[in-house]
């Protein structure tokens, strides 16, 4: 991992040829750094036998995404920025689980090559992401995650050959889609390098900009076209592959993607009339609903765009985008948040409650997806959502403990647990930044992110005594 992130590292150089790359140094500073810690490793550990079990699984997926965080945040704190080590490591963080929260300001006048390094970051976050889904949090039954178990899931020398298939497709569909991203705005009027950019962060959900307007620098096409691909970036990749080889219809039979599209569906089109029957001005049906589609999107995928300050939109709107960042997209997709499945089994949970007040000597089936629903996957849901609130009501307490306000302080400690980017108010809202809040913040803040993106239980287990005593 070690050696593949410092090649990444060399890109922004080679990208820009070096004319506009005025960091060169730094990156050449830092990929070296790393690149020698991973032969390091290499050549201390490759006569050990590798045994995978869940235990050493734990520690190697918490572990190396913290690490790989620390170590993406090199270039900027090396840089011509002169950022502190607590700015730095919370871009970097951002950038790797792409969360979209930024402390830096200036983005049309920064140097390129730091802007397309945070847009790699997230890119390559977005896949490290997607094979975390289908290959270790099944396997480790994380969350509910095991009810997407598939044989790809287990480490046996039966299921590796499975895993190497739907690696290679998974990491095709992803190209490709970012590829076409690139292409399009680039057809639609912006810039090559903007057009990267934007490709790449749109189709990781990640949510970085060349620009302090993020994409409200854009025309509606733009945003039309971006929510497209913040829509396709939230969809189970995994459900792709198999669309690729033959399974037709597989996407749009799935559950979670049928209420995904419903929500992006309604919500916008009665934040669209809700915002027509406030408005003071006369109101232009079309752009208010395509900005408002593109930013309900934004924040569903917890991509992190922004097109204008929806926080200004109303009351009802306000509370509204605050619900919205809990939601995320579907399973084995780029997107955070807490999943739409986590709620259709919420849903499930409740009508087999409501159905044993009515008929106690009932019995009933919970299915999901035309797969059965084991107690191990409820309790391990359940368990996710409790830990899940009881972080953000800890981040929460801690922020405002630092004299943050209460909606800066609860926003912040949702969006940063849900990997949404931009949080609520007048400080970190989608007209603001992270860069005024104290450095003591941002750490926290970036271990929120590393710990939502690794859906926190994984964190949680490996910090625990128990852990170390078995």
């Amino acid at each position: 991992m070690f050696v593949l992130l410092s090649i990444f590292m060399t890109l922004p150089v080679i990208f820009l040829a070096g004319s506009e790359a005025p960091n060169a140094m730094a990156f050449a500073e830092s990929a070296a750094i790393v690149c020698g810690l991973g032969v390091l490793g290499i050549v201390t550990t490759y006569k050990q036998p590798r045994d995978l079990k869940p235990r050493f699984m734990f520690v190697l997926t918490v572990s190396s995404w913290f690490i790989i965080a620390l170590f993406s945040s090199l270039p900027f704190y090396l840089s011509d920025l002169q950022i502190s080590a607590a700015d730095a490591f919370f871009e970097g963080t951002s950038g790797i689980t792409t969360t979209g929260a930024t402390v830096l300001s200036g983005l049309d006048d920064m140097d390129r090559d730091l802007l397309l390094w945070r847009s790699i970051l997230q890119w390559i976050g977005g896949i490290g992401i997607i094979g975390m889904f289908v290959a270790v949090l099944p396997f480790l039954r994380v969350g509910g995650m095991r009810l997407f178990a598939t044989e790809s899931s287990e480490w046996t020398d039966k299921a590796l050959p499975r895993m190497k298939t739907l690696s290679r497709g998974l990491l095709v569909v992803y190209v490709t889609f970012s590829v076409i991203a690139v292409l399009t705005y680039w057809a639609s009027g912006m810039t090559l390098f903007d057009a990267f950019n934007h490709g790449l962060t749109s189709i990781a959900t990640g949510g970085f900009s060349t620009s302090d307007l993020s994409m409200g620098k854009f025309n509606d096409l733009i945003l039309m076209e971006a929510t497209l691909f913040m829509i396709i970036g939230s969809l189970p990749f995994f459900l792709f592959v198999r669309e690729m080889h033959g399974q037709h219809g597989v996407l749009f039979r799935d559950q979670q993607v049928r209420m995904f599209l419903a929500i992006l569906l309604i919500v916008p089109a009665l934040l669209t009339l809700y915002r027509w029957w406030v408005s003071p001005v006369p109101f232009d049906p079309i752009h208010n609903y395509a900005a408002t589609l593109f930013n309900v999107t934004s924040v569903v995928t917890t991509t992190g765009y922004a097109s204008e300050d929806y926080s200004a939109w109303g009351p009802l709107a306000f509370v509204l985008f605050f619900f919205l960042m809990f939601v995320g997209g579907c399973s084995g997709s780029t997107a955070g948040g807490m999943k739409i499945f986590r709620f259709q089994l919420s849903l499930i949970i409740l009508r087999e409650q409501l159905m044993r007040l009515l008929h106690p000597r009932a019995v009933l089936t919970r299915n999901y997806n035309g797969r059965s629903v084991s107690d191990e996957i409820i309790s391990s849901m359940i368990a996710y959502t409790f830990i899940f609130l009881l972080c953000l009501l800890l981040i929460t307490v801690a922020l405002a403990a630092m004299q943050l306000d209460f909606v800066t302080a609860l926003s912040g400690a949702l969006t940063s647990l849900t990997n949404v980017g931009p949080g609520l108010g007048e400080i970190i809202g989608p007209a603001g930044n992270f860069g005024p809040l104290p450095d003591a913040a941002k750490w926290v803040l970036s271990v929120g992110m590393l710990m939502g993106r690794l859906e926190i239980l994984s964190v949680i287990i490996v910090l625990s005594p128990a852990f170390w005593r078995g």
